[in-house]
């Protein structure tokens, strides 16, 4: 990505200086004649890109322009139009600010005239893919129901407090005084598992089979223990 940014700068001198040889080396000017030095000298951050599709990855790079010529005029005359044309690029931002010393002192070259123009530098990321759906969706509604039953002993004598519960539905009642439960808008009976009885001690388990097999409100006959 930064490879594509030298281009574009080194075909943006290409328009102002004409054939002027362009470098991406340290600048020297001692060197006469060594045309216009794009120097990249540091990376930055940037804003968020504006974009309706997913937001690019994005940073700038900052690069130091000085320019030598065989002349000290010449190289003068070259500076100062790359700096109008610079400030004339829209996508350029432009620092004509003072070069620290110190920056001179670490490239261990003599301070020169120079300004610094900075560029973003972006990736495009791809858009998460979306599976279509090649088939219409189907759905399906499960009939709900009340389930209604009575819990008897032995002489179909009704056992009031017996525990009644439906274990695939997490659900549980308890019998009144009469031995009567009830169960508002559970699956059909054909989806409700088994349903487990517990009274006195004692547990009954009803399958689904017997349980779809019945038609109105279930009787389920505890086996109980005389005493």
């Amino acid at each position: 990505m930064i490879e594509e940014v030298d281009q574009r700068l080194k075909a943006w001198v290409g328009e102002v200086a004409g054939d002027a040889p362009v470098s991406f080396t340290v600048p020297d000017r001692n060197n006469v004649g060594q045309g216009v030095s794009l120097y990249l000298l540091e990376l930055g951050t940037a804003p968020p890109a504006r974009s309706v599709r997913r937001v690019p990855l994005q940073f700038s790079v900052c690069y130091l322009i000085t320019v030598g010529a065989e002349t000290p005029e010449r190289a003068h005359q070259l500076l100062g139009e790359l700096v109008f044309s610079a400030l004339e690029t829209p996508e350029f931002e432009v620092d004509l600010g003072p070069v620290p010393l110190q920056l001179w002192t670490a490239l261990a070259i003599p301070p020169q005239p120079a300004f610094r123009v900075r560029l973003p530098v972006r990736r495009e990321r791809p858009e998460p893919q979306i599976r279509r759906v090649h088939f219409p969706l189907v759905t399906q509604t499960v009939p709900n129901e009340v389930l209604l039953g009575r819990v008897v002993g032995p002489g179909e004598v009704p056992i009031p407090g017996a525990l009644v519960e439906l274990p695939a539905l997490k659900l549980t009642t308890r019998t009144d005084a009469r031995g009567c439960f009830r169960f508002p808008l559970v699956p059909s009976r054909a989806a409700l598992g088994r349903l487990e009885v517990r009274a006195k001690g004692e547990v009954l388990r009803v399958g689904a089979e017997a349980l779809s097999a019945e038609e109105g409100p279930l009787v389920i006959r505890m086996p109980l223990k005389e005493g």
